[in-house]
């Protein structure tokens, strides 16, 4: 081997290494930028709790709602839809603030804003779960008989 041809040959992979570096890092570094504008980032925090609810009709005059299993809920983060008008789960009073399986708080006409019209065939009644983050869910919905 010669030892002078190996250090006066100008041959190098250097700059083909360097320009694929680059190009790898502009990618890296705009992929990250993207995530933090287009807010991708925000979306990891809240997720909805599994939760199973039967749903109880009682002619038309109120409904009984049973946490039949799954997650346990806080009763601050849940309130019940029935055909647009919301009563918050304080104005239905579950009996505790951790809604947890076997509970059951019933609804009916008066209770917050609940009206007479309210709780009618063909309405939908919602359970809808509200994240700190302002995130919402719906747990579990049911279509009055």
């Amino acid at each position: 081997m010669d030892l002078k041809k190996l250090f006066t040959e100008d041959r190098a992979v250097s700059p083909v290494i360097g320009v694929i570096l680059m190009v790898a890092i502009t990618v890296i570094l705009a992929a990250v930028i993207g995530a933090f504008v287009l807010g991708l980032g925000d979306q990891v925090g809240d997720t909805a709790p599994s939760a199973q609810i039967s749903f109880d009709f009682d002619s038309n005059e109120s409904v009984t709602l049973t946490h039949d299993g799954g997650n346990s809920l806080q009763v601050s983060d849940i309130s019940v839809n029935i055909n647009g008008s919301v009563a918050t789960a304080e104005e239905i009073s579950w009996g505790d603030e951790t809604i947890s399986a076997g509970q059951s708080a019933t609804v009916s006409d008066g209770d917050g804003n609940i009206s007479d019209d309210d709780i009618e065939s063909g309405n939908t009644v919602r359970v809808v779960w509200q994240g700190s983050s302002g995130s919402s869910s719906t747990i579990a919905q049911r279509t009055i008989p």
